[in-house]
Formats: structure tokens, sequence, C-alpha cells
């Protein structure tokens, strides 16, 4: 269908055009103030943007969720988008009201744009990929304190500066630079978020936990993925395991394992269904998988655990 055409946003100058940003000094990269942003019109199509965005904003509809729940941090937030993310505008733009709001200084922040090939040469551009929240959902934006909010606008303003100053053979390099401080700050930041919201954490874990016994008590012989869990806690998969990570040392799939081979020694010691048998019964498709991953993590295989109980 033709209403459904995505349009795709490849370089910075069609960035900049297309949310009415000033025109960039570099052709790869793009960074200002979001007061500075004029007569931006939503499209009525989707738009894949092929290249890495961060935003900073702040102000009075500073406001979003932590998982499912409203964070109490309101200083800032960042969010973070990687090349070929796919974003969508629910509602009209009302520029006459952003106007007011920017008059009135209910908003502040920051945009920065980077095309991919501005890093590649540097050791950020294969870090970056390793980055998780460049893929976390914007609901799960980074949300920082006075003095986490602070830092970040110095690191946005030095690269500001230097991306208006006249491009010498050592600009990329110091921009690159500080690119790579900023993300340092931002995994930081949200390592410490994850640990800071201990009665949200507790409950995601419950909730985690009771989803995870709930498709393991089911009658369905399909095997559960951290998709699947992520989804029902709508959270993103990443941010799911970096959350339960901070809080336990294992990922979602390392809890599904984990699980996994307790049901897996409870069936081995109290049945006297075969090993193929208790293997399908957990949503193994193949149990030799099964076989090899209760090993893995037992040092012993299947019956070797059962004889030995």
């Amino acid at each position: 269908m033709k209403s459904k055409e995505t349009i795709k946003i490849n370089t910075i100058e069609d960035y900049t055009e297309r949310f009415g940003c000033p025109p960039a000094n570099h052709p790869l990269i793009s960074i200002c103030r979001i007061t500075d942003i004029k007569e931006f019109v939503p499209p009525d199509k989707p738009l894949q943007i092929n290249l890495y965005s961060i935003i900073l904003k702040g102000g009075s509809e500073c406001t979003a969720m932590y998982g499912w729940r409203e964070y109490d941090f309101r200083r800032g937030l960042m969010t973070f988008f990687a090349p070929g993310q796919i974003h969508s505008f629910d509602k009209k733009w009302d520029n006459a009201e952003w106007n007011k709001k920017q008059e009135k200084s209910e908003v502040w922040g920051w945009g920065l744009t980077f095309h991919p090939d501005f890093i590649r040469k540097y050791a950020l551009g294969a870090k970056i990929g390793k980055l998780k929240f460049f893929s976390y959902e914007t609901n799960e934006a980074l949300h920082m304190s006075e003095a986490e909010r602070v830092t970040i606008e110095g690191i946005m303003q030095n690269i500001y500066d230097e991306c208006n100053r006249s491009i010498d053979e050592h600009c990329q390099d110091i921009i690159v630079s500080q690119l790579d401080v900023l993300l340092n700050y931002a995994e930081r930041f949200y390592t410490r978020q994850f640990r800071t919201r201990n009665s949200v954490e507790t409950d995601v874990l419950a909730r985690f936990q009771s989803i995870l016994h709930k498709h393991f008590d089911s009658d369905k012989e399909k095997f559960v993925t951290p998709n699947e869990i992520a989804s029902e806690l709508a959270m993103s998969v990443n941010y799911l395991s970096d959350l339960l990570r901070s809080l336990t040392g294992q990922n979602t799939q390392q809890h599904i394992h984990a699980h996994l081979i307790e049901r897996a020694k409870n069936m081995l010691l109290t049945t006297d269904l075969s090993v193929n048998e208790i293997a399908y019964s957990l949503g193994f498709e193949y149990p030799q998988y099964f076989s090899r991953l209760f090993k893995s993590k037992t040092k012993q295989t299947p019956l070797e655990f059962r004889n030995a109980g």
C-alpha cells in the first residue's frame, strides 16, 4: 500500500531538512539545541533513519516510563537510536504551541545525529554496535539526576563547539573522542538506573519469575524465549536482560536455562520418563541439545545425574 511506504533518511542533510534542524557544518554529523528546531512537520509515513541519533530532552514534558512505571528523575532523559530503526508520528505537530514552550523555557535539550561513516575508522565504530541501549525502547530512556544532566550537557556543548569551528585535521578525532566519553557516561548512568529503583526492580524480578513459572506450568510443549518474556513485561529484550543481570548476575537466557535445568533435575529424580521424553516436555525440539545444555550446566549427563541420585 502506498500509504505505508517508508521514507528513508540516509544523510545528515536529509535529516536536518526533514526535522527542521539548522544546516550542519560537517556532512557527517549534526548537533543542535532542541530550541533551534524550527518548522518541523511530522510526516504521515514511517521514517527509517539510517543514522545514529542521541536525544537529550527535559522540561515540562519530560515524563517517561521505567518499564511500565513512571520514573522519578525529571531533570532530563536521553534516548538512543541506531541506524535502520523505524520512527512513526501519531499526532500532528503544533509549531505555534512549540514556539510558546520555547519562549517560556519549558523545553530544553540537544539533538545529536551522526552517520556511521563518521566513526567507522575509529575503535568506537566497532564498540558502538555492542552498546545495547541503542536498541532499548523509547519508554526505557535514560533518566538523569541534575548532576548527571550537567555532565552530559557539558559534553554536548563541547561537541557543539567543535562542530562549529573551522574543520581541520583534528576536528573529527576530537569529536569522536567526546562521543566515546558521552557513551561511557551513558553506560555508567544506565547501570545506576538499574540499581537505584529497588522497589521497581524487585517487582520486575517477581513478575519475571511468575511469567517463567507460568510458561513452564502450562501444557504447551514450547521452548519459551527471552523475546516472549520481555514482551509480556512490556520491555525490550536487551533492557530486560541488562536489568536482570544487574539484579542477579544472570541475563534472561541464563535464567531460562537455570529454570530448565531445575525442572529437568526434578523430573529425572521423580519420574520414569526417558531423557528424550523429558526434553520434549520441556520444549526442546532436539533431545541432543537438551543433553548438551544439561551437561554444560551440571558437568553430568542427564543419565549420570539420574543414576547418581
